[in-house]
């Protein structure tokens, strides 16, 4: 079987990630290519991928976009033989168009104005799937059994595929959708725009009952057009694929549907909805888990190399030089825990850390008390300036909490390895690739139990887990959570070593879920 893939992400190629999708991407061609499926995988150049040292000029192609025609270039990149992100039965391609850098070189989404969200990347995106469908037609990757959409980014194939005579051949091509982040959805206006389904495709005649946004009617929604249109429609985690079912309902801590749980109703009806959980790698040899010293000793070097990177020195960075200083010298009465949490700062990751309770103080400050001095709680990560401000005024007044602003692959890892309890709050999570890397390493998670993190997590046997009815019972069952979690490694360490062994044992094959693919996704 022949299968292409386009997306947005591919971490196959150097730094060709942002999130979870670059991640499934990377992995999900080298299991399919192990059980001798063909594999092509396309994304965006973005002026930087057809530059690589492997990449090889194959063709170009007309496309026809904004009433007129756009050409694009083709490249094929090819890894040495040695390289783990290679397989022989796995071809990577990338298309380069001007319009692809917009935002830099290199650089996959765009920061575009909240009054005309998602606009460059929406135009960008639209132009790729033109340029994915035509390449198709134009046989550039050979017959394709299966033609596999990754997220809204390439949602547009689907709607060319239905709706514009020049495509009509690519009916025959079985198309799976999967939804890695339903939050996201692309949407755009229909017209009157220059980033807008009519500005892209002036001469179309779209069925608007099938593409159309819900709650707002006159705009295009592309993560909608992938879950109407498609054969086969995939969501990253059984649990998420029967939570997007229900409408969202943020005052009772519920994410959702999005306002399409509808159309996915329907697809779950017709057998068309399936959930599979994303996998992990598991190499052969793992890095040994660092000393706390000596974990604080690399996070140091790293907050001196961003320190270093910007003109103006950052409060942020400060504070944590400061206090990484203050826990290498404290002395512990009892070994102390290491309490750690790697991820982009959102507020899907970090809202319970809001939650204000009884007494006028936030969730985290309340956990932070719990610690006290058994224990440091080091977080790593960035994204959403509020949110690492908020992060930053805790740590200022807890010395029991040190706040990383970046990331760094080396650092990641070596808390991954390093840590005994891995926290995740979040609000919901399709998948999470993060409890995975934690649990391969032997470090148990906390973490809420919604999506993905429900079908890891199983309470007191390789982890803990929390639920509530909404945001704040959320809050104080995350507490309580932690509370007895901190008590059992105090004073249960037979128990605590059970699951963290059940951790290090929990296993989440990327082989399994190349055949549930093959079984539930590609074959018709």
């Amino acid at each position: 079987m022949k299968i292409l893939m386009a997306a947005a992400e591919n971490d196959a190629l150097p730094r060709g990630k942002v999130g979870g999708i670059g991640d499934v991407v990377r992995d999900i061609p080298i299991a399919l290519g192990k059980i001798d499926q063909q594999v092509d995988v396309v994304t965006p150049s973005y002026g930087s991928f057809s530059k690589l040292e492997g990449a090889k000029y194959v063709t170009s192609i007309d496309v026809s976009f904004g009433s007129h025609q756009e050409k694009v270039d083709i490249f094929k990149v090819s890894f040495k033989k040695s390289a783990k992100n290679s397989s022989k039965n796995v071809t990577q391609w990338v298309i380069e168009h001007p319009l692809f850098a917009i935002g830099g070189e290199g650089k996959i989404y765009c920061d575009d104005p909240s009054n005309r969200p998602f606009a460059s990347d929406a135009s960008k995106f639209a132009l790729f799937s033109a340029a994915v469908a035509k390449a198709i037609i134009s046989d550039v990757f050979g017959k394709i059994d299966v033609l596999h959409l990754h997220d809204w980014h390439t949602a547009m194939v689907s709607v060319l595929r239905a709706f514009d005579p020049e495509y009509q051949q690519l009916k025959a091509i079985n198309t799976v959708f999967t939804i890695h982040n339903i939050a996201l959805q692309g949407i755009r206006p229909l017209d009157g725009d220059e980033s807008s389904l009519k500005a892209w495709f002036p001469n179309l005649a779209f069925d608007y009952s099938k593409i159309n946004d819900p709650r707002y009617h006159d705009c295009y929604n592309p993560m909608r057009a992938g879950i109407t249109l498609s054969d086969k429609v995939h969501a990253v985690s059984p649990t998420y694929a029967k939570e997007i079912l229900l409408p969202s309902n943020v005052e009772q801590g519920h994410f959702g549907g999005e306002g399409l749980e509808l159309d996915l109703r329907h697809a779950a009806d017709t057998g068309r909805l399936h959930g599979i959980l994303n996998g992990c790698e598991y190499p052969d040899n793992t890095k040994a888990p660092l000393k706390l010293k000596a974990l604080l000793t690399l996070s140091t070097k790293e907050v001196v190399k961003w320190l270093g990177d910007k003109p103006l020195v950052e409060q942020t960075h400060l504070v944590a030089a400061g206090r990484l200083a203050q826990v290498a010298n404290k002395t512990y009465k009892t070994p102390p825990l290491v309490l750690t949490s790697v991820g982009r700062i959102t507020d899907q990751k970090v809202r319970l850390f809001q939650e204000i309770m009884s007494n006028g103080k936030t969730a985290l400050e309340h956990l932070l008390a719990i610690l006290a001095d058994d224990g440091v709680f080091i977080l790593l990560g960035s994204g959403d300036k509020k949110l690492e401000e908020f992060l930053t005024n805790i740590a200022v007044k807890h010395s029991n909490f040190i706040f990383l602003k970046g990331y760094s692959e080396a650092l990641s890892l070596n808390m991954y390895n390093s840590g005994d309890l891995f926290l995740m709050p979040s609000s919901f999570e399709p998948c999470g690739i993060s409890q995975m890397l934690s649990m391969r390493a032997g470090q148990p998670c906390l973490a809420h139990s919604v999506g993905g993190l429900s079908d890891t997590i199983s309470h007191n046997i390789n982890g803990f887990s929390f639920n509530g009815a909404d945001p704040l019972q959320q809050a104080q069952n995350m507490l309580s959570c932690f509370q007895s979690v901190l008590a059992m490694k105090k004073h249960s360490p037979t128990e605590w070593a059970t699951i963290s062994d059940n951790a290090l044992k929990s296993r989440f094959l990327w082989s399994d879920v190349a055949h549930d693919y093959i079984k539930y996704l590609y074959n018709h």
